[in-house]
């Protein structure tokens, strides 16, 4: 079957590391399924691997890939949750469980023709997406909906400020967000990406690091260092602050008098729950709000949507259709 893979690793240049060809079909093991997939989403967590973040060399070629939806052996529509972890041994929470991972981390992903998941891993996919918008859900949007409400335990009519416009989990903070009735303001360095934002539906946009008009209830953070001081100044007293990457360094300033003397909390977040993905799925097919997808293109055409995401030129997410 046709896979992209990371058979290598290239710290500086990832793309090198990246092949697109025939790789064996997957294993299945006992109480595991296999998808045939229809479409797939491209991750930073791709470029990672491809660095060697998270991966051994004698787990190469690894299939990249944690975002997927397609057709299982049943003939159900599905998309496919990228955390292969045991919630009974996270209290509940699969992403607690201390040997949880994803897709593409010790098991091959998403970014091939089939897939093989643990059965629990499929969520029934409603006829009001197409298989491209739900291949964007496992991941980015799951992200953001942890993010919004089970971590940062967000009302209507609540302001947040999402750090970074631009990116999969930034746009995604943005359109559920706004669904959900909250006042979203956004920040970006690219007069472009800040106008789409507020096409997007952010109800404000502004430069990075520039003084808000106001304070806000909570900052959605995944850009780190570069950004990190504004989070902390931009957030109101007993605010809080989610943190689910650090895309420009993991090790800023922590500011620590910011914290305890204004009461604010930090609080980190990481994918979601099957259960989680379901209801950002309902919410989904409830209210409207659909996946922003900058582009899609064919899976042999792989290396073409890295380069785009690894440029930084996406706005949303980029799709690969199998």
């Amino acid at each position: 079957m046709l896979a992209v893979t990371a058979a290598r690793f290239d710290a500086d240049d990832p793309l090198a590391a990246l092949e697109v060809g025939e790789r064996p079909e997957p294993e299945v093991p006992e109480g595991w399924v296999v998808v045939d997939l229809k479409a797939a989403a491209v991750n930073h967590h791709d470029l990672w691997s491809l660095r060697g973040v998270g991966l051994r060399e004698e787990q190469l070629p690894m299939i990249l890939g944690c975002d997927g939806a397609g057709v299982d052996a049943d003939g159900n529509e599905v998309v496919v949750h990228a955390v292969i972890g045991d919630p009974d041994a996270g209290g509940g929470d699969e992403t607690l469980d201390p040997r949880r991972s994803l897709l593409s981390e010790r098991h091959p992903g998403t970014l091939a023709e089939r897939v093989a998941v643990p059965r629990r891993n499929l969520v029934p996919k409603p006829p009001s997406l197409s298989w491209e918008e739900a291949a964007c859900l496992p991941t980015a949007y799951l992200t953001a909906y942890r993010m919004l409400f089970t971590r940062g335990g967000l009302r209507p009519g609540d302001t947040v400020l999402v750090q970074g416009a631009g990116g999969g989990v930034a746009t995604a903070l943005v359109a559920l967000a706004r669904a959900a009735g909250l006042r979203v303001w956004v920040t970006s360095r690219d007069p472009e990406k800040r106008e789409r934002a507020l096409e997007l539906g952010a109800h404000r946009a502004f430069e990075s690091g520039e003084r808000l008009p106001a304070k806000v209830d909570a900052v959605m953070e995944t850009v780190g260092a570069a950004t990190w001081s504004h989070s902390q100044r931009s957030l109101r007293p007993g605010g809080t602050l989610v943190v689910a990457g650090a895309t420009s360094g993991n090790d800023p300033s922590a500011d620590l008098a910011q914290v305890f003397f204004l009461q604010r909390s930090v609080i980190g977040s990481t994918m979601g729950t099957r259960a989680e993905l379901e209801r950002l799925i309902s919410f989904c097919d409830a209210t409207g709000v659909r996946p922003l997808i900058d582009s899609v293109r064919p899976l042999a055409d792989a290396r073409a949507g890295f380069a785009r995401m690894a440029e930084g030129e996406q706005f949303g997410k980029v799709v690969l259709g199998v």
